[in-house]
């Protein structure tokens, strides 16, 4: 078996160290809600290797690029169509999965936002998610309201997940190395099966708010609900930044009454 020549328009950086490789697998803490895993971008194999010898989980592989699925197929015969050549972005998750899961992967960074977003659109059956992705993007997701860090992905991914931190990964253990630091992080669906207010203004609420995360939200939430009809309220004199995942939640239930 020819080894594979990472692609740089991929994103692939393939992990070579086997003890990062386990302690990803076993960052995967809530296997007694779930009995399949999906890995986006498996590359060579490294976290394969170890998630197929799991005898409580049935594994499932996707890969965007042809000569990983042809090294994948000849390595792992026993997955059959359990090895998927295709998007993992443009796949329809609910057509293989109708069932809870997981999803695990060394992520590629160029589309890591993407990444995170379709696990939202698909959170009411991804019950944990255990990612690799550039540390500060994994260090944004964790971060808590009043940091400079906090944001979108911030917000919208912990409305619906507890986010851990798990640890850093060094350059130096891919090939070829990436230019800066690695951080894992695993989600864990909360019990929140739906927000107590309209869930596609909340989305829009937090998105405008952070786009222009400079101005007071009196400002930055004009396109949303008009400033005539914005009243006294505390939380138009903050910024983004300074609300939490339960504000935004607040400030959405008070914009649905000024639409009114």
């Amino acid at each position: 078996m020819s080894l594979v020549k990472a692609k740089k328009h991929l994103g692939q950086h393939f992990l070579t160290d086997k003890n990062i490789a386990a302690k990803i697998v076993n960052g995967l803490i809530h296997t007694d809600k779930y009995k399949q895993v999906l890995e986006v971008g498996p590359g060579m194999g490294i976290l394969s290797d170890i998630l197929l010898e799991r005898t409580d989980l049935e594994t499932f592989l996707i890969d965007i690029d042809v000569e990983s699925y042809h090294f994948l197929k000849e390595k792992y015969p026993q997955l059959g169509n359990r090895l998927i050549n295709g998007d993992f972005l443009a796949l329809n998750l609910s057509d293989i999965f109708p069932a809870k899961y997981a999803i695990i992967g060394n992520f590629p960074y160029n589309i890591s936002s993407q990444i995170l977003f379709k696990v939202l659109e698909n959170r009411a059956n991804v019950v944990e998610m255990v990612g690799m992705f550039q540390k500060e993007v994994a260090e944004r997701c964790a971060s808590k309201a009043g940091t400079k860090d906090y944001g979108i992905l911030s917000v919208l991914i912990q409305a619906y997940y507890d986010i851990e931190y798990l640890f850093t990964v060094k350059p130096g253990t891919f090939n070829p190395p990436p230019k800066v630091n690695s951080g894992v992080i695993r989600l864990s669906r909360n019990n929140v099966e739906t927000l107590p207010c309209d869930e596609k203004l909340f989305w829009r609420t937090v998105k405008a708010g952070f786009n222009q995360r400079r101005k007071t939200l009196r400002n930055a939430l004009s396109g949303v609900v008009s400033k005539d009809k914005m009243d006294n309220h505390i939380f138009f004199d903050k910024r983004a930044e300074q609300l939490t995942v339960a504000d935004f939640i607040a400030l959405t239930q008070h914009l649905s009454h000024l639409s009114q």
